[in-house]
């Protein structure tokens, strides 16, 4: 006889395995999925046909109108900074100041900023064409350059809003936008590094380097995007602006907020310079000005239909991703009215684990199974945010990053990116192909999820030893497998 405390937990298993399987086994589309596997949660779990559509509708609705507004001016500002070379303008500068020899820690470095922005797989194929012609004039491994620059692409587009998947699982999770952007920031430096290093160790692994045969196709040829044929690419501070403002924005309104009693400041002159910087810091208005700032700054030789055109392919691509968004967090709010969150986190706190481990590991086994990093997020921040929210003491911020890092975990055949970077860096072997990419995107992944867990065993709550060493000993076994393993 099943205990009927426990039929909201056996609802939400039973949708998330309907979840898993339409995502991996079907034609299903993941937005129609996640409103599926919100049903199932709901109904089986004991709520109404009507409670559980109200809790789909106010959890969609409550989430876009956290994120949606910025999801879509990211995207535009984005699509700008495609279109108009500022993305290749930040990596010729990052070349010219490190020099020789150093050209994969400024591929790295560009990926760190150009993705925050624009989306890792169209940064990479803008961005690519540099990386090759450099391995062609300096003698260098197209893999140690080609996974260095897709390595810090994909670090920030995982960590730092305002790209899809932590921003969405910021507002699942209710954590201040500029807290995540600052902390993603900061974590994925030691990715980058870590990235870096493996990347150059591929050097000496792959001493052929790729299958492609590199020809000189020059420095000259890199894509501007077609309506930047022929014009002058922007300079690096013009290029920069659109990013860096919006950051400082965002950043100055999350410092102020943390000075203590700064709530409390009755001077009338300071209360204005706070309100302005409050206006300023949100996300929303940040990010119209950085969008402004992209317009009028990198593109001024588009007249006003082609501007618009522009910007309008940006909120084409944005479109699913607010749907799915949505759906995660209707997802969420059932799981949290159905009483299965509650029930969960009961269960949660008798674990050998820390609580803000449980949605590193979700993530991972989700990014595993279906392969994209976006939806995982997503989803492991709707299935655990209600479970968390549940447990006292829970540092939420430390939770949402915890999820976003579980999404790096080994990228293979069911992710774009990693056909797109395999592909472009003319690696065709399956074997090569899983060393090169699979295994390098494990390393932040590892590195990540030790970051965090040390972070919460010294300043959040709940913490034990065993959290820190499960990541960095998988990531540890997995790199001596690599490196013993012969013929690879």
């Amino acid at each position: 006889m099943i205990n009927p405390s426990y039929i909201p937990i056996i609802g939400l298993m039973v949708a998330v395995a309907v979840l898993i399987f339409l995502v991996l086994r079907t034609k299903v589309h993941p937005l129609i999925a996640m409103l599926g596997a919100a049903c199932i949660a709901g109904m089986i779990g004991g709520m109404s046909v009507e409670k559980t559509i109200e809790a789909i509708t106010r959890g969609f609705g409550s989430t876009l109108g956290t994120i949606g507004i910025v999801i879509g001016l990211g995207v535009m500002m984005g699509r700008i900074l495609e279109v108009s070379g500022a993305a290749e303008q930040i990596a010729f500068s990052f070349i010219k100041w490190l020099g020789r020899k150093r050209e994969e820690w400024a591929l790295a470095w560009t990926g760190y900023i150009v993705s925050i922005p624009i989306f890792a797989d169209s940064a990479f194929v803008i961005l690519y064409p540099i990386g090759k012609a450099l391995a062609i004039k300096g003698n260098r491994s197209i893999l140690t350059l080609g996974v260095s620059l897709a390595g810090g692409l994909v670090v920030t587009h995982t960590l730092v809003p305002p790209t899809p998947g932590p921003l969405g699982a910021a507002g699942i999770y209710g954590v201040d936008i500029g807290a995540m952007m600052i902390f993603g920031m900061i974590l994925a430096i030691p990715c980058i590094i870590g990235i870096v290093k493996y990347a150059q160790w591929l050097d000496k692994r792959f001493p052929e380097g790729a299958d492609l045969e590199l020809t000189d196709d020059g420095l000259e040829k890199t894509s501007l995007g077609n309506e930047g044929k022929g014009k002058q690419s922007p300079n690096l501070t013009l290029s920069l602006l659109p990013i860096v403002v919006p950051i400082l924005l965002i950043f100055t309104k999350a410092l102020v907020n943390i000075v203590p009693g700064i709530s409390e400041v009755v001077n009338p002159l300071a209360s204005f310079v706070l309100a302005v910087i409050s206006f300023l810091g949100a996300p929303i208005i940040a990010l119209s000005i950085s969008t402004l700032l992209a317009v009028y700054l990198l593109v001024p030789y588009l007249d006003r239909a082609a501007t618009a055109a522009r910007l309008e392919e940006g909120l084409q691509s944005a479109g699913i991703i607010l749907l799915v968004t949505g759906a995660g967090g209707a997802l969420g709010s059932v799981v949290r009215e159905s009483g299965a969150g509650a029930l969960l986190a009961d269960q949660i706190t008798r674990l050998p684990l820390s609580p803000i481990m449980i949605p590193f590991i979700i993530a991972t086994l989700i990014r595993f199974i279906q392969g994209s990093a976006t939806v995982s997020c997503i989803t492991t921040a709707s299935i655990c945010a209600p479970i968390l929210s549940q447990i006292p003491d829970v540092n939420m911020l430390f939770a949402a990053q915890a999820t976003a890092s579980g999404t790096f975990f080994f990228s293979y055949f069911n992710d774009s990116f990693f056909w797109v970077a395999n592909r472009m860096m003319g690696i065709t072997d399956v074997r090569k192909q899983l060393v090169v990419w699979s295994v390098a995107i494990c390393i932040p992944w590892g590195i990540g999820g030790t970051a965090i867990a040390l972070l919460n065993l010294f300043f959040g709550a709940g913490g034990t030893l065993l959290d820190p060493l499960l990541p960095a000993c998988i990531l540890a076994v997995l790199l001596i497998f690599v490196r013993k393993k012969s013929g690879w």
